[in-house]
C-alpha cells in the first residue's frame, strides 16, 4: 500500500549528501523546502542531486521555495546567550549601537511608537515574554517575565495587539522568489500574509507552472481566509507563529477549521511545525506527534512537513520513517471506513467542478482501478485530488514542472509525457501508461478525464471509462 498524503523535508545540513536524500526520498519524502531566511548559498548543488535521484527513481520530486517575508527582529547583540534575569529592566530602542544584556535595537521605529504600557513582547517564536512597564522617546523600558531567558541576534519579535499592515513583497521577497524561478522552483510560499494582496502581487512574477503556497500564520490572514484560499493554490497551516498569534490552545480548533475550508473550495492544504520536534534529538517520536500526525491525516491533509528535524535533525531518517509509517496506518483506517471521510466540496456553478464529481462517484467503484487526469496547467489534478476519489489518481502532463508541482498534492503519481493531439492519441497515452502501472489489471476499469479541445488549459469536459484489455 502506498500513501497518499504527501511528506515534506526541508532541506538543511543533515541530509544535503546525495545518500541521505536518496535514502529519504525511498522512505517517503516527496517534496523539499528550501528556506530562504537562512542562507541558501550553495542549495544549486543540492537540488541538483535531488534531480538526480528524480530521474534514477522516475518519481517526480517538488521543490518549495518558503519565501522569509516580513517577520520583526530584533538587532544585533555583542554575544550569543545573554542571559536576562527574572524581572530584570531591558530597554528595546532605536539606536544603531550592537545589543548587550541591558539593550537592544528594534528596528522599526513606527511600530516603536505604538508599543503602549501593559503590552507584552515577544521573543524567539514566543520563547520569552517582557512587558512593557514604561515608555520614552524612541524607548521601550521593559521587564523580563521569563526564568532562563538566552538573548541571541535578530531573533524574532511578536507584539500581540498590534496589527502592523504588510501588503507588499520586500526586496528580499523578489530577489529570492527571482532565485527560487531560476533554481527551477515549482512552488513559492509566501510568509507572513494578511491578504491575498502579496499573492496576486507574486503570481504576476511567477512562471505559470509555479503554484503559490500561502502560509497562515496571523490573526489578519484568519480574518481574510476565504480571499487567500481563492488567490493562492495550496494553504500552509504554520502553527508555530500562528500559535503565539491566537494561543496555543486555539491551534487545533483552527487546524481543523482551516483544512475542511480548504477542501470546500477544492485547495491543498499542508500542517506544518514541530511534528516531530522530539526527534531533533531523539530516534524515537512520542505518543503525542504519532498522535498529531494521525490528527492532521484523519482531518485531511495533504502533506505533512518536517522542518528541523530533517534540516539538523540527528536523525531524518527515523523521522521520515516515522511519518510514513503513521500516515499509513492512519490510512488504511479510513481506507475501511470510507463513509465517514467522504469530502464535501463546493462546485456552485463552476461546470469542471461538478464534472469532476461525477469522476469521484464512479472511482468508489472497486473495480475502477485508477483516475487518468490530463492535465496540461494542474488545474484539473488539484481539483480531482481534492476530492479524495478511492482510486488511485495518475496525472499526466507534457510539461515537468506541472509533473512536478502537483506530486505535491494527496493520492497524485505524476507522469510527464507527451500531449495528447486528438481522441485516439489520447486513448494511445493512456494504453501505453497503463500497462506500466502494475496494480492494474486485465479487465480492471480506468477513469480518463481531460479537456477537449486538447491543450486548452482548465477546461476538463470529458469523462471516460475504459476497460483495461478491450
Amino acid at each position: 500500500m502506498e500513501k497518499k498524503a504527501k511528506i515534506i523535508a526541508t532541506l538543511g545540513p543533515s541530509i544535503y549528501s546525495e545518500n541521505k536524500l536518496k535514502k529519504i526520498i525511498n522512505l517517503g519524502v516527496d517534496a523539499f523546502r528550501i528556506n530562504f531566511s537562512h542562507n541558501t548559498k550553495g542549495i544549486g548543488g543540492i537540488i541538483s542531486k535531488i534531480r538526480k535521484i528524480e530521474k534514477f527513481k522516475k518519481k517526480h520530486i517538488a521543490i518549495i521555495a518558503d519565501i522569509q517575508g516580513i517577520k520583526l527582529r530584533i538587532g544585533r547583540l555583542n554575544k550569543k546567550n545573554i542571559k536576562i534575569k527574572l524581572n530584570q529592566k531591558y530597554i528595546f530602542d532605536n539606536k544603531n549601537n550592537v545589543g548587550d544584556n541591558n539593550r537592544v535595537k528594534f528596528p522599526f521605529p513606527k511600530i516603536l511608537k505604538k508599543i503602549k504600557k501593559g503590552f507584552k513582547i515577544l521573543l524567539d517564536d514566543g520563547k520569552y515574554v517582557f512587558v512593557v512597564v514604561g515608555t520614552k522617546k524612541n524607548q521601550i523600558i521593559t521587564k523580563c517575565k521569563s526564568q532562563n531567558c538566552l538573548l541571541n541576534s535578530n531573533k524574532s519579535v511578536h507584539i500581540p495587539k498590534i496589527d502592523i499592515p504588510f501588503n507588499k513583497l520586500t526586496d528580499k521577497d523578489r530577489k529570492d522568489i527571482k532565485e527560487a524561478i531560476r533554481l527551477g522552483c515549482n512552488w513559492v510560499a509566501l510568509s507572513y500574509l494578511q491578504n491575498e494582496k502579496i499573492i496576486l502581487e507574486t503570481r504576476k512574477i511567477l512562471r505559470k507552472d509555479m503554484g503559490i503556497i500561502a502560509k497562515i500564520e496571523n490573526k489578519l490572514a484568519l480574518r481574510n481566509i476565504n480571499k487567500i484560499i481563492k488567490a493562492s493554490d495550496s494553504i500552509m497551516i504554520a502553527r508555530g507563529d500562528l500559535a503565539i498569534e491566537i494561543g496555543h490552545s486555539e491551534v487545533p480548533k483552527v487546524q481543523l477549521s482551516l483544512i475542511k475550508k480548504c477542501s470546500q473550495f477544492s485547495k491543498s492544504v499542508i500542517v506544518a511545525t514541530q511534528m516531530l520536534e522530539s526527534m531533533i534529538e531523539n530516534n524515537s517520536a512520542t505518543r503525542a506527534e504519532i498522535n498529531d500526525i494521525a490528527t492532521a491525516i484523519f482531518q485531511g491533509a495533504d502533506a505533512v512537513m518536517l522542518s528541523a528535524e530533517a534540516a539538523i535533525g540527528k536523525f531524518p531518517a527515523q523521522a521520515v520513517s516515522t511519518m510514513s509509517k503513521t500516515i499509513l496506518s492512519t490510512e488504511k483506517y479510513k481506507k475501511e471506513h470510507i463513509e465517514d471521510f467522504k469530502n464535501s466540496i463546493i462546485s456552485n456553478t463552476d461546470p469542471v467542478k461538478s464534472i469532476l464529481l461525477s469522476v469521484k462517484d464512479i472511482a468508489y467503484n472497486p473495480n475502477v482501478k485508477a483516475i487518468i487526469v490530463f492535465s496540461n496547467s494542474g488545474k484539473s489534478a488539484k481539483l480531482v485530488s481534492a476530492m479524495r476519489p478511492a482510486a488511485k489518481i495518475v496525472t499526466i502532463s507534457p510539461n515537468i514542472n506541472i509533473s512536478r508541482q502537483v506530486s505535491l498534492l494527496w493520492g497524485v503519481k505524476s507522469i510527464n509525457s507527451r500531449d495528447a493531439n486528438g481522441w485516439k492519441d489520447m486513448m494511445s497515452i493512456s494504453k501505453e501508461i497503463v500497462k506500466k502501472l502494475k496494480f492494474i489489471k486485465k479487465n480492471n476499469f480506468v477513469v480518463i478525464t481531460a479537456g477537449l479541445p486538447f491543450g486548452n488549459a482548465g477546461m476538463t469536459n470529458m469523462i471516460r471509462l475504459y476497460k483495461v484489455g478491450s
